[in-house]
């Protein structure tokens, strides 16, 4: 299972941001202000590069959707090749894979533990099971969390850590039911993640 085993309480602090809704990360930057190191509140963090700003903005992407770069590069590809904004087209495809729509619809409080839900197939799409988190979900697709996980502890948990209002609008989901749909195509103002998708645009065209 390819995914993100680092030490994520030190990457969110390396990247000055909290990124999921789990209470283990809660007020991480309050209560450790200073970049990760041994230097602790000596270090200074040197001006970027412009290249050194792209390369940040790329792994802050990569983390947040809990991908690695071999498959970056395919989801940057497939962007490349369809016409539109290369970046908006990006994200629209991470958007839409099943881990991360999972963790959106709130049955899960971070993107690892949404993907755990997808592996060990507690997750249906149109009444099937399907355990591939990088699943990418067609318009329409209805989303269910398996009966037998609806009264588990982590899902009640990330669920009052979720209120409805912080479901975007491109989803509609049903707490009654756990399930939910993607509505529509995101538009850029609609998708929260907080990247600006330029940068990294810039640092694969060298390369794709």
């Amino acid at each position: 299972m390819a995914t993100n085993r680092g030490p994520k309480a030190r990457i969110m602090r390396r990247f000055g941001e909290a990124m999921f809704r789990s209470p283990k990360y809660h007020g991480i930057l309050e209560r450790r202000p200073n970049p990760p190191g041994q230097h602790g509140p000596k270090a200074r963090r040197g001006k970027k590069s412009e290249f050194g700003k792209r390369l940040e903005e790329k792994q802050k992407l990569r983390f947040q959707y809990n991908i690695l770069e071999k498959q970056m590069r395919r989801y940057v590809e497939r962007a490349f090749r369809k016409k539109g904004v290369s970046g908006t087209i990006l994200l629209q495809m991470l958007e839409s894979r099943l881990d991360n729509l999972v963790y959106r619809m709130g049955f899960a409080s971070t993107i690892w533990a949404a993907r755990q839900l997808v592996n060990h197939g507690h997750i249906l799409v149109n009444g099937k099971r399907v355990d591939i988190p990088s699943y990418e979900c067609s318009v329409g697709e209805e989303i269910v969390l398996h009966e037998k996980l609806r009264q588990n502890a982590h899902v009640v948990e990330a669920l009052n850590y979720c209120p409805q209002g912080l479901v975007p609008g491109y989803l509609e989901t049903n707490r009654d039911t756990f399930s939910g749909k993607l509505t529509s195509i995101p538009t850029r103002d609609e998708i929260p993640a907080k990247i600006d998708e330029q940068l990294i645009v810039e640092y694969y065209s060298k390369y794709v």
